[in-house]
Formats: structure tokens, C-alpha cells, sequence
């Protein structure tokens, strides 16, 4: 009798150990929701003297470019959105996404993808357009190089704390123009406006106070893509215009 009971706690441990096993083989890389959402950080910053604006909203965003990651360094301090950054979860830093929304990741040499959500601001390196958490990285199948070829794919917020999407309508389409300038003095921006004027045939300004002072905004060109406007504000560096980046004029 004893030895049939000892039989039986065995064969349900062993079971128990396979089930959790498979468990982990199916394991799909997808972040998940925190218990209380961020609040939506979404004021224009400066970092290393460059400003960036935050999109207004993720829909028909689609970026290629080099993703690295961030770990020990960062792990346990406050990110952007004021969420406690976390290596092991399943996020991201992006410089000008809304903060909360869901991007699909995929590693261009080995076709891996990875949902993350954006929780953070950076890279301020250039060139590279995300930066990934540990797990991300992992995910992606490159933690141990630092860096690789990505595609990110915005994907929405999620529905009702689930991990379904409002996917976006397309997936570069929108309303873009470059910022070429900004200036306190409204003469200054004026006279760079008639200028980008008589060349794209397009240019406003906009006005806006930041830190207690009045700013005059020279955006350039109007673009129906991202990838247009991307391709204008690096001709716009290399013409002198080294602080340019793309805005969204909706």
C-alpha cells in the first residue's frame, strides 16, 4: 500500500514537471500590460541640445534602423513615463512614439519578432531608433552583439488590457513636415520662412512657450510619409540645418 501511494505522488510530480516544461516552449515573446498604466508623458523635450516632439498620435508609423538594448544600468530607475524601468519586462525607448503604445519588432537577419510597449525615451545615439529591454533584446536574438537591423511597426494601445491592437490604417502615410528652425525673435523666423518658401513651396511658423519663453517654429516642406520626411531632414543637416527633425503637422 505504501509503495503504490509513493507510486502515484511520483507519476503526478512527473507530470506536473512535463506540463510545466511545455509550458516554457511555448513561451511567446509579447509584453504585457502593468498593473497601473503610466501616466502619457507627451511634452517636446531636449536632450543634448537637439528637441524632439512626440508624435501626436502612432498611426501609420513604420521605422527601419539599428535597435540595441538597456539593462543593469537603468534597471530599477524611473523611466520616462514615471514606470520603474524593469529589464526583464517586455519594453521599450523610443524617441518621439506616444508613450504606452505597442510596437512589433522584427530583427531583419533573423527574422525574430518581439512585441513591446513603449515606456521610455531614447536611444541619443545616432542612427539607432530603439533601444530594448533585456528581455527584448533576447527575444530578438541579439544580447550578446549589443545591436542589429530592425523594423518596428507600431501597433496601437491595447484593447481593454488585453494584447489585441488598434492596428493603424496604414502604415507610412501622414501628414509630415521638418523642422528647420526656432527662434525667440519673430523677425528671425519670418525671414528663414519666406526663404524655405521660395524652395519647397511650403513653410510655417508656430509659436510656443517653453520653460518661460516665447519661440518661433520654421517647419519646411510638407511630406506624405514618415519615410519622406526622414529622407528631407537629413538633406536639411547636410544644408546646414543640423537641429532639424521631422514634425507632424495634424
Amino acid at each position: 500500500m505504501i509503495i503504490r501511494v509513493i507510486l502515484k505522488r511520483l507519476a503526478l510530480l512527473i507530470c506536473c514537471v512535463m506540463l510545466a516544461s511545455a509550458c516554457a516552449s511555448k513561451r511567446t515573446y509579447v509584453a504585457k500590460l502593468p498593473d497601473s498604466q503610466p501616466k502619457k508623458y507627451q511634452k517636446p523635450y531636449i536632450v543634448m541640445g537637439k528637441r524632439y516632439e512626440p508624435l501626436p498620435t502612432h498611426v501609420g508609423f513604420v521605422q527601419t534602423g539599428i535597435a540595441s538594448w538597456y539593462g543593469e544600468d537603468f534597471h530599477g530607475k524611473k523611466t520616462s513615463s514615471g514606470e520603474i524601468y524593469d529589464m526583464y519586462a517586455m519594453t521599450a525607448a523610443h524617441k518621439t512614439l506616444p508613450l504606452g503604445v505597442f510596437v512589433r519588432v522584427k530583427n531583419t537577419l533573423n527574422n525574430k519578432e518581439a512585441v513591446v510597449r513603449i515606456n521610455d525615451r531614447g536611444p541619443f545615439v545616432k542612427e539607432r531608433i530603439i533601444d530594448l529591454s533585456y528581455s527584448g533584446a533576447r527575444a530578438l536574438g541579439f544580447e550578446a552583439v549589443g545591436t542589429a537591423p530592425v523594423r518596428i511597426e507600431a501597433l496601437g494601445y491595447s484593447e481593454g488590457g488585453s494584447n489585441q491592437y488598434r492596428e493603424p490604417l496604414s502604415y507610412d502615410s501622414g501628414n509630415y513636415s521638418v523642422q528647420v528652425g526656432a527662434f525667440t525673435k519673430a523677425e528671425n523666423a519670418e525671414r528663414l520662412s519666406e526663404e524655405m518658401k521660395k524652395v519647397y513651396g511650403f513653410s510655417e511658423i508656430r509659436s510656443a512657450w517653453v520653460r518661460g519663453e516665447h519661440f518661433y517654429r520654421v517647419y519646411a516642406g510638407k511630406y506624405p510619409s514618415l519615410r519622406s520626411a526622414e529622407a528631407a531632414e537629413k538633406v536639411f543637416e547636410t544644408n546646414g540645418y543640423p537641429g532639424s527633425f521631422v514634425v507632424s503637422l495634424d
